[in-house]
């Protein structure tokens, strides 16, 4: 294996903007629960264990993040993701460490940043926490919250996460939690403030929140076409400028499965997939799903990153002229998709993706 170029691999800062020329290339998982040979599923020990082996060749293939999202059902099997990426920090070397998401909503965020910092100290700078309201709603009723107070959670948490991000002593006062009156923070960061991003879906609301805090942003792009996501973008880029904040990264995350060829791409994801689509639509009130929506989701532009490595970093650089993002997230599980068809998506990413794309904006 070889690292992917340093153009695409490292950044001028944690969230800085990177040029027109460049785009940074990360992963995130949910910790999809796969099956045995049997037909069973795995035990999410065992997924645990080879999402490691997944963060240490991403890693070795010179990719920009990896990032585990926190779920709380019994097909994902990362609920505690800084515990995990304190495991992975021990195991890795240069890859930013991330949350994808951390559900703010129904934690305490004095004890996200905590957790966090801990993180941020064993890898020696590298954590970075993406902060969300999350597409569940499972982790409600698990810590006894109220979803008819889903919005306020949501503000008033990420208010209190901003002011102990600050690293100075504590003044909030909210209705969801006691009062802060002067309280400081421990660990603090040694060198910087935590790096913190705003996953959102497609609400204008979302986007100007996210650009009051002056965060960088990451879109969820998991249907439809990415170039739709272009006035969200604009809309964040003048929401910055309004309330007088530098710059930040904007990235997109978006499913998708590399294989050497299109077609075995799309053969080796396609059921794993419509398994997933299907459970979840059932859950959501969707109706099922065909080749036909996968297909169309595939195509050049569709929301999903799947074919061989030059498809997946010709539909990557498009993105990048569309929407002129800073930096692209595969989610490389999906649904009961096997580890070792992982690994080799993730070898490509790292040793064929990663190169091309780099090649393709230098052009």
């Amino acid at each position: 294996m070889t690292d992917a170029p340093a153009a695409v691999r490292t950044a001028p800062g944690p969230t800085a903007p990177v040029g027109e020329e460049r785009i940074l290339l990360g992963l995130n998982t949910f910790g999809d629960v796969g099956e045995n040979p049997d037909g069973s599923p795995q035990r999410h020990a065992e997924v645990l264990r080879q999402l490691l082996e997944q963060a240490e060749l991403a890693d070795a293939v010179g990719l920009h993040a990896f990032g585990v999202g926190e779920h709380h059902r019994k097909d994902y099997a990362v609920s505690a993701p800084e515990v995990f990426l304190a495991a992975a920090a021990a195991r890795t070397s240069r890859i930013r460490l991330g949350s994808a998401v951390t559900v703010l909503s129904s934690d305490e965020p004095i004890r996200v940043f905590q957790r966090f910092a801990t993180v941020d100290a064993i890898s020696n700078g590298r954590a970075e926490v993406m902060l969300g309201r999350g597409s569940f709603v499972e982790s409600f009723p698990l810590f006894g919250l109220d979803l008819a107070d889903y919005e306020v959670l949501f503000e008033e948490k990420l208010e209190l996460f901003d002011k102990v991000r600050a690293q100075k002593p504590v003044h909030w006062e909210g209705r969801t939690r006691p009062a802060l009156a002067g309280l400081s923070v421990y660990p603090p960061l040694e060198h910087h403030l935590l790096p913190t991003w705003i996953g959102v879906g497609g609400t204008p609301e979302s986007v100007l929140r996210c650009a009051q805090y002056g965060y960088p942003i990451i879109f969820a792009i998991i249907g439809g076409q990415p170039r739709a996501f272009k006035p969200l973008a604009d809309l964040y880029r003048e929401a910055m400028a309004k309330y007088g904040h530098p710059m930040q990264q904007i990235a997109t995350h978006s499913p998708g499965h590399v294989a050497e060829t299109d077609e075995q791409a799309r053969e080796e994801l396609f059921p794993h997939w419509l398994k997933l689509r299907n459970k979840l639509g059932a859950e959501r009130g969707w109706g099922p799903a065909g080749r036909g929506e996968f297909d169309a989701l595939c195509s050049t532009e569709g929301a999903l990153y799947v074919g061989s490595p030059e498809t997946v970093a010709q539909k990557i650089v498009r993105l990048k002229r569309n929407l002129g993002v800073d930096r692209f997230d595969l989610k490389y599980s999906n649904g009961p998709l096997p580890h070792a068809a992982m690994m080799r998506s993730i070898e490509l990413m790292g040793t064929a993706v990663a190169p091309r794309v780099a090649e393709l904006l230098a052009g």
